[in-house]
């Protein structure tokens, strides 16, 4: 595999951190600003809107430039972000420079899949696009725990200046190892004119409605470990590590399941999500089912990223970029939509099994909107059309 992936890996692995740090140092951040916790929650909120607003936007505005430039300008945006983050005087300001963090976010994962399927070997686009979304999954093991650990030992600013260290570590590699990729060749209409295909709308439905359940259960997992299975809270750091050796060793399979097939590595993904969620639900007040659940969820759900990712690129066509970029920001709606539900099904006191519940019920939807999206492209209705990529070998779209 081309050793440009590891540039593309080495700037996954720095927006996964930050993505999900947070989540661990709200109680310090607030605490500097003297918000309450809830207030605080807007850091989460806000990074979730820069990349919805993000995703399109870059990649709309950035669509003419060669892949390699675009990267390079997207990754230098984010760790400015991340320098005002670290610097920021007010939380109004620390609000602000998060949500210009998440900009790039989209918009670079969207061009690092098209990027490492350009360079892929023919048939190896899925093991390449797997291996250049690695740094995400492995930040989840390494980047979020001593992230987390880092800011509550020393402070939270330091650990977003190390993200910033790991933003000009990734301008570095992109700028050495990754070759001079040309732009998409289209125009900007061409690349919005792939939001005409039916399939297009149907995959980013089923990114938003087949990964929310995710969401719902992983936004809740430490008051479900502590208040059903009886964990100590100090032991939801590990289980956190868990799910993100689970989501490690199901994106690299993932890879290779989608060279194999896309919609068959979709529909049994699913089928085991939902499968490990109702299973979770039964067996919750078990301390090693819940560890089994937080792997197997983990392993599940980033199984199919690759395929999902895969099936927007083909569908899209000459709409490549942008498409790819919306899929980020379908993601990040999933996993707002994941989260609230499984708030609200808290909120109402229906026990801590109902986000399990829940998730399963999103993703058996997610599986019939794949079951319709199948049939569309089965019966001629709403054809799938293989995307133009040089060097792009087959994938099994059938």
């Amino acid at each position: 595999m081309p050793i440009a992936l590891l540039a593309l890996a080495v700037g996954a692995f720095a927006i996964g951190t930050t993505e999900f740090v947070a989540m661990g140092l709200l109680p310090e951040m607030a605490a500097t600003f003297g918000v309450s916790i809830p207030t605080a929650g807007w850091l989460v909120t806000a990074y979730a809107l820069g990349v919805v607003v993000g995703a399109p936007t870059l990649t709309a505005l950035g669509h003419r430039f060669r892949r390699k430039h675009l990267l390079l300008a997207l990754m230098v945006l984010f760790t400015a972000g991340h320098v005002a983050t670290a610097l920021a005087p007010t939380f109004g300001l620390l609000v602000a420079a998060r949500a210009v963090s998440a900009l790039a976010h989209g918009a670079f994962f969207g061009a690092s899949a098209v990027v490492a399927r350009r360079l892929a070997p023919p048939g190896r686009e899925g093991l390449a696009m797997a291996l250049g979304f690695t740094g995400l999954t492995v930040a989840n093991v390494v980047g979020v725990p001593l992230g987390t650990a880092l800011g509550q030992q020393v402070g939270w600013r330091t650990t977003y200046a190390v993200v910033a260290g790991i933003g000009l570590l990734t301008i570095a590699a992109l700028a050495l190892l990754v070759p001079d990729v040309d732009a998409s060749g289209g125009t900007l209409r061409t690349e919005l004119a792939a939001f005409r295909s039916a399939q297009v709308w149907l995959t980013l439905g089923l990114t938003v409605v087949g990964f929310s359940g995710l969401f719902t259960v992983l936004s809740y997992v430490a008051p479900i470990a502590t208040g059903l299975a009886g964990y100590a809270p100090a032991s939801v750091s590990w289980l956190l590590v868990l799910f993100g050796l689970g989501a490690t060793a199901g994106n690299l399979a993932g890879g290779r399941l989608a060279d194999w097939s896309v919609p068959r590595t979709l529909v049994l993904g699913l089928l085991a999500q939902a499968a490990v969620f109702a299973l979770f639900a039964l067996a919750g007040g078990s301390r090693a089912a819940t560890a089994a659940a937080v792997f197997g969820f983990g392993f599940a759900g980033f199984a199919m990223t690759t395929s999902i990712q895969t099936r927007a690129i083909v569908a899209a066509g000459g709409g490549a970029g942008m498409v790819a970029a919306a899929q980020q920001a379908a993601f990040n709606t999933g996993n707002a939509l994941g989260a609230y539900l499984g708030g609200l099904v808290l909120d109402l006191g229906l026990g801590y099994r109902s986000p399990m519940v829940v998730a399963a019920v999103l993703t058996l939807a997610g599986l019939g909107v794949l079951g319709v999206s199948l049939r569309a492209e089965r019966t001629g209705r709403a054809p799938l059309e293989p995307v133009q990529l040089p060097r792009a070998g087959r994938v099994t779209t059938r």
